[in-house]
């Protein structure tokens, strides 16, 4: 991948495709998609069943498409209401998919790192029905959280309040964009995260450096709907199986790479914990996200973005006192020193740079 930064920190998207995986594509067998008919895609929703413990699947081309999808068929009309996390990327990253696509109101609860616990859900949920209410349909969780920090839900946790959104007949739905970091840094399958809820979607280009694609799975009757709204976003995919075949190279070649990467990340941000103007607990580090709190009297985390890009190390600045960085397979432990000793010299020096 062609990039103006040395050090690139803004996504684990943003990682180079290997020779392996770039050779794979080029020899997959493709077929007709639309029709069912493309085998490398038809083995990497098998693959993909067999690991979230899910009866059928469908290739999309983004996670913010599997999330639209699946929020429509869960859905019963327009104006329901759809219970998640303040800090969602659905909801801020996704520009204005659940309002202006999906036509339901996003219900908030102020979870913890992105986190909210069952109690919180009841709070929601048992507020007076009435004809001028909006029905709650669909309590969405991102495994793992993103603009949370990486943190992981507990599964019992998970289990608790899928039960209790069933029987008050709600349907459940994982954003699972980097759910294989979930599973490699706690030990619990995907299966096991799954298996509570009624949809969950996957992602390949995040952990797993392929260059795009991710996998809604559910039952038998909510992918038959689910493809209802692909094609009416424009998912159908003619001989997909050239991306299908980046993703399942990715299962078998970079999937156990992420315990390095969980590795790398932890240790820099032990590092950054340590710098004066810094506010970071490291043990909130549990993946490959870390966010740092800038309280610098001098210093705004759009400052400190901007004067990190000059040295072409690319990081995000997702409020004025937050900066984002998202470790991938291309960071080396040079890069982990790199970055840890430009920041260092940046809060001690900021008329310098």
């Amino acid at each position: 991948m062609t990039s103006q930064y040395r050090i690139d920190l803004f996504s684990d998207t943003n990682c180079h495709l290997s020779k392996g995986m770039r050779d794979y594509m080029m020899k997959a067998d493709v077929g007709n998609e639309v029709a069912g008919e493309d085998p490398t895609v038809n083995l990497l929703l098998e693959r993909t069943c067999d690991l979230l413990g899910k009866e059928a699947a469908v290739f999309m081309p983004s996670g913010t498409m599997c999330n639209g999808v699946s929020f429509r068929v869960l859905c019963k009309r327009a104006g329901d209401t759809i219970v998640l996390d303040k800090t969602a990327h659905a909801l801020h990253k996704a520009s204005g998919l659940i309002p202006g696509l999906v036509h339901a109101n996003p219900q908030l609860i102020d979870g913890k790192r992105g986190i909210f616990t069952l109690e919180q859900v009841k709070s929601v949920l048992e507020n007076p029905d009435g004809y001028n209410v909006s029905k709650p349909r669909v309590i969405s969780i991102e495994q793992i959280t993103n603009f949370g920090g990486g943190a992981i839900w507990p599964i019992q946790t998970l289990i608790d309040i899928c039960d209790y959104a069933h029987k008050k007949e709600l349907n459940t739905h994982m954003d699972g964009a980097r759910l294989f970091n979930a599973v490699i840094a706690s030990g619990v399958s995907a299966a096991e995260y799954a298996k509570p809820f009624d949809a969950v979607w996957i992602d390949f280009c995040k952990g797993l450096g392929s260059p795009m694609g991710a996998v809604l799975a559910g039952s038998k009757a909510f992918i038959e709907e689910a493809w209802y709204y692909k094609f009416q976003q424009g998912g159908g995919l003619h001989k997909a199986g050239i991306l299908a075949a980046a993703c399942l190279y990715g299962l078998d070649n970079n999937l156990p790479r992420l315990q390095e990467v969980h590795q790398k990340t932890k240790e820099l941000s032990k590092l950054l914990s340590q710098i004066d103007g810094i506010h970071l607990n490291p043990d909130d580090t549990e993946c490959n996200i870390i966010l740092l709190e800038i309280v610098h009297p001098r210093l705004q985390a759009s400052i400190v973005e901007q004067k990190l890009k000059n040295f072409g190390i690319r990081t995000l600045a997702v409020s004025s006192t937050t900066l984002r960085i998202i470790c991938h397979m291309d960071i080396t432990e040079k890069d982990i020193q790199e970055v840890y000793a430009k920041i260092s010299y940046i809060l001690e020096t900021p008329d310098n740079v």
